[in-house]
């Protein structure tokens, strides 16, 4: 006798169809952005030269966030440093950008125009200070570079904050006692490599591409700065953002340094402006902290971006927008 499937009643079967579209409702909410899709518009990122670390963590950022916030567009905007960075995000040319605490510090103490607006959104990386020279080179310390050709960064550059305090720190005035040569990242390794300066300066995280292709194709060496870190902190804020740090031997694996290097580092923190839209830099946070691990891959320092020490924004206090996000994620 063959089966007769059962009659299902019209109440049992309205049940399921509800069921159903609850259960696609829920995988469509999971699938869709995170954070808030129908914010719209547009911002500007300020990042830095073209081949430093601020650019490219700008370029990847920018890909996590079309993702999250499509209908936000993101402009992003190549500049000298940190001091042009806050510069332009005071004055509303940028509306967020990444730049060192101690920049952010001598910002806010110069009392240049828009310091009181500005507002961390993250801590995120911390930048390590490198003075790199010819594997040859007879300079063991800052102490001497007297009378030598040195690449101190763009005069907007939080290198060039760095450079000339740790100048001043070895005993040397950066005016005088060096040649001081006005250039970036995206310049310094080839006029080294052609013989033109004698060392520079950089600051940013590990590795920095334009300083490991350059050990790829030229001998170099990094010096020791561990020497100058206790006097450098000694003439206080903002030097106290610096920290004793050490660049593992093999940061730069080619480069001709047998041990780790002694050095400073300098967080690196995320601003915005107190007008901001809440949302958006809520949602804005939320993609700098779940995009880390895919950056990463490409950008080694933001790894070190870590949810639990984000938050230490220090000399700035917290956009609102960031304060909420680390609210709802808080354990």
């Amino acid at each position: 006798m063959p089966l007769v499937p059962p009659r299902i009643s019209r109440r049992h079967a309205l049940r399921a169809l509800v069921a159903v579209l609850a259960v696609l409702g829920a995988l469509v909410w999971w699938l869709r952005p995170f954070g808030h899709p129908d914010l719209k518009g547009g911002l500007t990122f300020s990042t830095g030269v073209n081949t430093g670390v601020y650019h490219r963590y700008g370029e990847l950022l920018d890909q996590a966030l079309s993702r999250d916030i499509p209908g936000v567009k993101v402009r992003l905007e190549t500049s000298e440093g940190s001091q042009q960075n806050l510069q332009r995000v005071a004055s509303g040319e940028a509306d967020f950008t990444v730049a060192t605490a101690d920049a952010v510090a001598k910002y806010g103490i110069d009392r240049k125009p828009g310091a009181d607006r500005l507002r961390g959104v993250a801590r995120l990386y911390d930048d390590y200070v490198q003075l790199v020279v010819p594997a040859g080179s007879p300079v063991q310390s800052a102490r001497d570079l007297r009378g030598r050709r040195v690449a101190v960064g763009q005069p907007g550059s939080g290198v060039r904050l760095i450079s000339e305090r740790l100048l001043t720190a070895a005993g040397l005035d950066p005016d005088r006692d060096v040649t001081p040569v006005s250039i970036g990242i995206d310049t310094m390794p080839a006029e080294l490599e052609a013989g033109r300066i004698d060392a520079f300066f950089w600051s940013g995280g590990l590795p920095t591409n334009a300083v490991r292709e350059l050990s790829e194709r030229f001998d170099i060496r990094l010096v020791q700065l561990g020497d100058l870190v206790e006097q450098l902190q000694a003439s206080g804020s903002p030097a106290r953002y610096y920290r004793s740090a050490v660049m593992p031997q093999d940061a730069y694996a080619r480069a001709r340094n047998t041990s780790a290097v002694a050095t400073l580092a300098v967080p690196n923190l995320l601003v915005t402006t107190e007008e901001t839209d809440p949302e958006l830099t809520e949602q804005f946070t939320r993609t700098v902290i779940l995009s880390r691990d895919r950056i990463g891959h490409e950008v080694h320092a933001a790894q070190l971006v870590d949810l639990r020490t984000a938050i230490y924004t220090d000399p700035l206090d917290l956009h609102e927008g960031a304060r909420r996000y680390y609210r709802s994620v808080k354990p």
